[in-house]
């Protein structure tokens, strides 16, 4: 045998679990990663150091450079840890399962970064923490201070703590205190981002225009971020100011709405010699509330 430990034919339960380790959400695209909801295939195991079985805490436990691979993807971590308890009739059950130490979970169209990974079996909730915590998607790289979380019951994946989300292709960032990305299961298994909720010091950044809001609905399909609540928006020297707004991010169209807060009036600063309608009111003639996206009301935070 090689200086590394392999177990080459872990079936389910032992560590077989280990894999559901999910990503988190980006704007664009933001899948759990796919072929990892069980059935037959075995995980492959890798470990420098040892491969353990631990009966008195019911564990088993890979150690050094770990890995668990099962089809294309795979988590990676100093420390690979699968509890699991006794079901009487049908033996041996994963419950938890934990990624320690230089976490990394890779597949075919997204990585994820981090120092520690936990992922619930029961409650089928993954929760990857620590410094420098960053998905990578071939579209979007997604950062957050606290935690990346995927909740895989409910189709949601949440950034929490000073969370950014970055289009790779051209630098639009959406950022708050809170990201929430509603998933839709697509026919072939997959799943696709529908929506970005954003709760708490909202800022919308373009190549042309900066927002601030309280609050942030985008519609992925529409490429469309609805704002909420203290809304301000500036263009080079020109703002404007309202309760909502509807910023197009492909048209770089921005439609600002009145409300009780500004005085029943939109209020803006224009700078003569700047360019013509920044930062971007509705067209003449062209009035009325912004659409929210599909869904109505922003998602019910975890």
């Amino acid at each position: 045998m090689s200086a590394a430990t392999r177990a080459a034919i872990f079936a389910a339960p032992l560590l077989a679990a280990i894999l559901l380790l999910p990503g988190a959400s980006v704007p664009a695209a933001a899948q759990g990663l796919p072929g990892l909801g069980g059935g037959p295939n075995p995980v492959e195991v890798d470990a420098d150091q040892a491969i353990e079985w631990h009966q008195d805490v019911r564990a088993y436990v890979a150690r050094g450079n770990a890995s668990a691979k099962r089809n294309d993807s795979t988590v990676f971590a100093d420390v690979l840890t699968a509890y699991y308890r006794e079901v009487p009739g049908k033996g041996n059950e994963v419950f938890q399962l934990l990624a320690e130490g230089n976490v990394r979970i890779v597949s075919p169209t997204q990585e994820v970064f981090g120092e520690r990974g936990v992922y619930d079996v029961d409650k089928q909730v993954a929760v990857v923490t620590g410094r420098n915590l960053k998905l990578v998607t071939r579209t979007d790289i997604v950062t957050a201070r606290d935690t990346l979380e995927y909740y895989e019951a409910r189709n949601l994946t949440v950034a929490r703590g000073d969370a950014v989300a970055v289009r790779i292709s051209n630098g639009d960032r959406l950022r708050a205190d809170i990201l929430i990305g509603q998933l839709k299961k697509m026919p072939d298994g997959s799943t696709q981002m529908e929506r970005i909720d954003g709760a708490g010091s909202v800022v919308v950044t373009t190549a042309t225009d900066v927002a601030l809001s309280d609050k942030l609905v985008y519609s992925v399909a529409d490429d469309t971020a609805v704002l909420l609540g203290n809304v301000k928006i500036t263009r080079n020297d020109n703002q404007l100011n309202g309760d909502a707004a509807e910023m197009n991010m492909k048209t770089k169209v921005n439609r600002v709405i009145a409300g009780p807060a500004t005085g029943g009036r939109v209020m803006g600063l224009l700078i003569p010699g700047q360019e013509q309608g920044a930062p971007g009111a509705a067209p003449a003639g062209q009035g009325g509330k912004p659409t929210a996206p599909a869904g109505g009301k922003p998602a019910a935070k975890p």
